[in-house]
């Protein structure tokens, strides 16, 4: 988390003068990551989602942990007319009556875990008053007692639970990353939309320049009757040709500066420029390696492990409960009635309280065999879910792999055919200045140019896309070497 923030208040202090000065912001790859990561709309709703599933862990994890519980009623009054036996008459008669009480009770309790049930231990004490004909105090307390409570059917949430909330939050928290580097995929694409852009207003500004160039020394050609009137005609076109490029290069410019800052959460009307990043210093992807971290980090993967313990709870809940319902409570304390707090806790008496309830069903009319078997069934299609897409994934990895080292020999590619269109126009357009290229050549060589350079560019977009979308398959850092979850838990400073 520090290190994220130092990061983001460099990026601060580096946007503050470029606003100050009103000169374009210069905005890396990387930089726009780390902005994104930390100012986009997406990853406040990423950070939330993260949260609700990290908090529903501490709750998860809470309830593992003793609790105490206070329960007071202060005042409770009634005035009432109540049935009552008269022993003298041998009738019952209704008289008046009212009636004080107050009460108040703390009760620990801990989940045991193992046996799926819960020990408690509790302490009560309750007054009541009787007003009218016949007035009296009485107290009732129970200092302690000390029960457990536990359903016999042979099914215990709590082992499932200790099963499945853990997977819940690796899975939440995998989530998030994946959503991160989601966020950095979907930078990719804009940040190389307006590098696009400017690529291609960068090349009309040139040609735009060149075809001046070209034109003034083509009207001093055809003055001496070196080049025809169509060749003059020609470089005239391609003069307005390129003051046309021009100005849709701007436009196109305005457009994908908006989307790139609008997603970044900086003001939409922030000038940008980004500069182009080199390839990272990862030579390969293990193909073996990625599988491995896929199938450990997939979210999608673990959400359907997670959709399997499920449904073998639910197949081991519905075949406890289609034999019999049975429950135990047993406590043991100490009570005392007295018409006085002090007696109330003299001579205290035993108190024990064992309770066994038991349900059997004898006619359900097949009801809970076909839960049982609704319930085997979905765990079926749970599993066979689970394969499909590890499959999926698995293909999905070995594709994306697969591109991204095509990509990468495709880059050094473009590199070397872009140094070669350069030298090839420069020297064929020195050559048409001193007669010794015609206009087609020229215009062979131009395009030749251009196509390299924003070949070079969506080349290096594509490669950039096939590198973060492998981490985010796999959530890992195949340049640190790591799982991106080992850096995560070190941020949260998790061991």
């Amino acid at each position: 988390m520090l290190h994220r923030l130092f990061k983001l208040i460099i990026i601060c202090l580096a946007i503050a003068p470029a606003l100050r000065a009103a000169e374009p912001l210069r905005l890396s790859l990387a930089d726009a990551i780390a902005v994104a990561n930390d100012s986009s709309l997406t990853t406040f709703k990423n950070r939330n989602l993260y949260a609700s599933g990290y908090w529903e862990w501490r709750t998860f994890k809470a309830n593992r942990l003793p609790s105490l519980s206070l329960d007071v009623t202060p005042a409770s009054y009634f005035r009432y007319i109540a049935q009552r036996y008269d022993y003298e008459n041998n009738i019952d008669v209704f008289r008046g009556q009212q009636l004080y009480s107050a009460s108040a009770g703390l009760k620990a309790t801990q989940n045991v875990d193992f046996l799926g049930g819960a020990l408690y231990l509790e302490s009560d004490l309750q007054y009541m008053r009787n007003f009218g004909d016949v007035t009296n105090n009485q107290f009732s307390s129970v200092p302690v007692r000390i029960g457990y409570s536990q359903d016999l059917i042979g099914y215990n949430p709590f082992k499932w639970e200790k099963r499945i909330e853990p997977l819940k939050y690796e899975k939440v928290k995998r989530e998030y990353l994946s959503r991160t580097e989601e966020v950095a995929e979907n930078v990719v694409m804009y940040f190389f939309t307006l590098a696009l852009a400017q690529t291609q207003y960068r090349l009309a500004a040139d040609n735009l320049a060149a075809a001046d160039t070209l034109y003034a020394v083509g009207e001093r050609r055809f003055k001496i009757a070196a080049i025809s009137q169509a060749d003059l005609i020609t470089l005239r076109l391609d003069k307005v040709n390129a003051r046309n490029s021009l100005e849709n290069a701007r436009i196109g410019i305005t457009k994908a500066q908006f989307a790139l800052a609008s997603y970044l959460g900086l003001d939409t009307g922030t000038e940008i420029e980004v500069v182009l990043p080199d390839s990272p210093s990862l030579s390969v992807v293990p193909l073996d390696l990625a599988l491995a971290c896929a199938r450990e980090n997939n979210p999608e993967l673990i959400a359907r492990r997670q959709t399997i313990i499920e449904a073998e709870r639910d197949v081991s809940k519905t075949r406890a409960e289609s034999r019999f319902n049975a429950s135990i409570n047993a406590s043991v304390g100490f009570n005392q009635v007295a018409p006085n707090l002090n007696d109330a806790y003299r001579d205290l008496m035993r108190q024990d309280i064992v309770s066994l309830s038991v349900s059997i069903p004898l006619v359900d009319w097949g009801v809970r065999k076909g839960k049982y078997n609704m319930a085997r069934n979905v765990l079926d299609v749970a599993k066979i879910d689970a394969r499909q897409q590890e499959l999926s994934v698995e293909q999905d990895v070995t594709v994306t792999v697969g591109e991204y080292e095509s990509r990468r020999s495709l880059v050094e590619s473009a590199v070397e055919a872009l140094d070669l269109a350069r030298m090839a126009y420069e020297q064929t357009k020195q050559r048409f200045i001193i007669g010794k290229a015609d206009i087609n050549s020229l215009t062979l060589s131009q395009n030749r140019q251009q196509e390299a350079t924003i070949n070079y560019v969506t080349t290096l977009q594509n490669y950039w896309q096939s590198y973060y979308k492998i981490r985010r398959l796999t959530l890992y850092d195949f340049e640190r070497d790591e799982p991106i979850t080992q850096s995560f838990d070190k941020a949260l400073g998790v061991r």
